[in-house]
């Protein structure tokens, strides 16, 4: 027969020598685990003793529990009269159910409502950024200064947003970029995000941090439909080489995305700021034990949500060994995303076939602030060493508020352009409508500037419909430092 627990037996297990937490309804002892969680004890500790369904749902995918606890570790069920009773949100202070999703005419106003939807915890995962935020604001900005050079008396009638991605056929050149832990936003998560996409043809990566199972995700998808799975490669490559396996099994992911710009996590202080949960514990010892945890000891987590998702992340990828690895446990087309310089694009066209495209991302503001847009680094490479655009797919992220945004990008050679908040916006703004809202736009105001240029086709937009010259000046101006890397990595390969 089940063990059925009071909450009050439940508090007081909530230091590293005895850890317990509910989680739907049911006790699980925990304590073998505080020190392998992958967001790091801290965050275990600062909920030990407590109902942590609220904490935990959000963003861990089903299935997780079952993977990394025994099956002795449940204990038993709590006493739901036993729990402390949730006070109802004075009249006063409810919120207004969101407004008509039509009316919402740009990224600004489906930002707008969904920040004032959101948990301020999602709002600060979402909206942080790296120390002072330059990257992430300078990601938009730096298509203010590109302007555009509208041709006329050009029979504007049809447009069309078709285009292929790695021999994938897509409704439009703009891709849902990684987005992690979807649900803090809204309850349909990714697969939320999966449906938008599958209505206007457009492609999603599925985030490795995905608050949903990549088969959940990809469930509904149409016929054709393109998904790509974005890996962190882990300190303890066991666990990143049975996640391979099982994304090698899902027909529907078409490419494995390498992500290479966050090898170590940045300082988001709006994230950290706001990673207030288990500060107000009734029994408030294990708070207490986590925040004299040493420096030194096991890894100890907290820092805000984006700082636990990257425990356990490796920071010794390289060249010579990483690809040769990660090629040897998929089949899929490899893609290297959160390239910045020149250098390193030239370097990833040294390793075709195995490499088939490249990101330019600077992890949307998150990693190294004062990185440069990933339009500095498209315009680098069309500088230094253009023939990477004939050896590689060269896909860009980050800063993408207007459909002019997305030309402009089209424009210096990207073969699509991605976004990601806005997509975790549109969810938090009205689920998987909100999403198909925030698509609508881009896609309309993509259209309407291209016919504006004159054009028709997306693979037909070039560098002669726009004016760079007020960025030009930016662009870095130093050695190429091309030579060199032929001579090493070509004896290399």
């Amino acid at each position: 027969m089940t063990k059925v627990f009071d909450a009050a037996e439940v508090a007081k297990h909530n230091t590293p020598e005895s850890c317990w937490v509910i989680l739907y309804g049911k006790v699980y002892d925990v304590t073998s685990f505080i020190y392998d969680h992958p967001g790091g004890a801290k965050i275990i500790l600062k909920l030990a003793g407590k109902d942590a369904t609220e904490d935990y749902d959000p963003v861990h995918p089903p299935g997780t529990l079952e993977e990394n606890l025994k099956p002795e570790q449940l204990l038993g069920t709590v006493n739901p009269d036993t729990l402390p009773k949730v006070q109802a949100e004075p009249a006063a202070q409810q919120q207004e159910g969101p407004p008509p999703m039509e009316s919402l005419l740009n990224m600004d106003d489906i930002e707008e409502v969904a920040t004032k939807t959101v948990s301020n915890k999602a709002w600060a995962y979402y909206y942080s950024a790296s120390d002072d935020k330059i990257s992430k604001r300078f990601n938009t900005e730096v298509y203010r200064s590109i302007l555009l050079r509208p041709r006329v008396f050009i029979d504007c009638t049809k447009c069309d947003l078709d285009t292929t991605v790695l021999g994938n056929k897509l409704g439009m050149p703009i891709y849902v970029s990684p987005a992690a832990m979807a649900r803090l936003a809204h309850p349909a998560g990714e697969a939320g995000i999966a449906e938008a996409c599958r209505d206007f043809g457009g492609m999603q990566i599925i985030s490795h941090n995905s608050s949903m199972t990549p088969e959940q995700i990809v469930k509904n998808a149409a016929p054709g439909q393109t998904f790509g799975w974005q890996i962190y490669v882990q300190i303890d490559r066991k666990k990143s080489k049975a996640s391979l396996a099982r994304i090698n099994k899902i027909p529907e992911i078409k490419f494995v995305v390498l992500t290479l710009d966050a090898p170590v996590p940045g300082k988001r202080e709006d994230d950290e700021r706001r990673n207030t949960v288990g500060a107000s514990a009734p029994v408030p010892s294990a708070t207490v034990a986590a925040d004299k945890a040493g420096e030194g000891g096991p890894n100890q987590g907290g820092g805000g949500v984006g700082r636990q998702l990257f425990a356990g992340t490796d920071p010794s990828l390289n060249w010579r060994e990483t690809l040769p690895w990660l090629a040897k446990h998929t089949h899929l087309p490899i893609v290297l995303k959160g390239l910045q310089t020149h250098e390193d694009a030239y370097i990833a066209s040294l390793h075709t076939p195995q490499v088939k495209g490249i990101i330019l991302s600077n992890h949307g503001g998150r990693a190294m602030d004062t990185a440069p847009p990933a339009v500095h680094t498209l315009m680098e490479i069309r500088k230094y060493c253009p023939e990477v655009f004939d050896k590689l797919e060269v896909l860009v992220d980050g800063g993408i508020r207007r459909g002019t945004d997305v030309v402009k990008a089209l424009c210096l050679g990207a073969r699509a352009v991605g976004v990601g908040r806005p997509a975790l916006w549109g969810l938090g703004a009205g689920g998987a409508e909100g999403v198909k809202r925030t698509l609508q736009i881009l896609s309309d105001e993509t259209k309407t500037a291209m016919r504006l240029l004159g054009v028709e086709r997306v693979e037909d937009l070039g560098p002669q419909h726009i004016n760079t010259r007020l960025v030009e000046q930016q662009i870095y101006d130093g050695p190429s430092g091309l030579e060199p890397l032929r001579s090493v990595f070509r004896s290399k390969l």
